[in-house]
């Protein structure tokens, strides 16, 4: 409608009829909104505004291109006869599976709850590939910000803000951390939903994105894809306190509640 509009095009009907998806469903709407007072003047705005956004998509499609060329698998280095024993073997620096550090580890946090491959390429571009340089999963979380402040006085450890990180990196991971929250059956929102209770929602977003770079740290280092505890990880952490919160439900409910031991490969029954 834009380009329409730059072309000389004024109708505003056949302006309307140019919609595509919901908003064919709002031509009439659509129709009286595009009729107005359109003057060379506002024609040559709209020129500069348009060049403006396809400058910027244009670079971000270069930049687009330029990640994923980084993120090429790189052929392997041709194998050399081991005059030992006469087999095959590589060369030491060359990435296993003909894989750059980088593809690889876009490829594992790609397998976490939450974090597709836009989310992974982020994390790879802030932190990068080499976790050598943090000496724990801890040192990361406090070189991203995402720790709690070191508050604590006379014993009591009280309640500390965050400190200052890269913005992009926390940004990246709260959003994954939303999307992981919103996901079936998986220990990230079995957190989310044990933690909002008492925190709220934006303190458990950070609690939980504090977790999945702490996953991220561990399945780098240890070069494993991400295997999830499931959504009863918490119940299974604590039966007697789960079995207790249950019952005493039930109890208030008005039930008599009597607890008979089921068979040895299921858990206790409520009866």
């Amino acid at each position: 409608m834009l380009k329409a509009l730059l072309a000389g095009e004024q109708d505003p009907q056949k302006l309307a009829n140019l919609a595509q998806g919901h908003l064919r469903k709002k031509l009439e709407p659509l129709q009286l909104a595009l009729e107005g007072h359109f003057t060379e003047h506002h024609r040559l705005q709209l020129k500069f505004l348009l060049d403006f956004v396809e400058f910027g998509e244009k670079q971000l499609s270069n930049l687009d291109s330029e990640v994923q060329l980084l993120l090429t698998p790189v052929p392997s280095e041709p194998s050399v006869p081991n005059a030992d024993d006469g087999k095959l073997a590589q060369a030491k620096d060359a990435p296993p599976q003909g894989k750059s550090g980088l593809q690889t580890a876009v490829e594992l946090w790609d397998s976490i709850p939450g974090i597709d491959q836009l989310a992974a390429t982020t994390l790879v571009a802030e932190i990068g590939a080499n976790m050598d340089q943090f000496p724990s999963a801890r040192h990361l979380a406090a070189w991203a910000g995402l720790c709690p402040g070191n508050n604590e006085s006379a014993g009591k450890r009280r309640s500390g803000k965050t400190r200052k990180g890269s913005v992009w990196l926390r940004r990246a991971l709260c959003q994954a951390a939303w999307a992981a929250s919103r996901t079936k059956n998986t220990y990230l929102a079995a957190q989310y939903r044990r933690l909002i209770v008492r925190r709220g929602k934006k303190r458990t977003i950070v609690a939980v994105a504090h977790s999945m770079l702490i996953v991220a740290y561990c399945l780098l280092k240890r070069n494993c894809v991400y295997q999830d505890l499931g959504a009863s990880y918490f119940d299974r952490l604590d039966e007697r306190a789960l079995t207790h919160r249950l019952v005493k439900k039930l109890i208030g409910l008005g039930y008599q509640v009597t607890l008979k031991p089921g068979r040895a490969e299921t858990a206790p029954a409520t009866a």
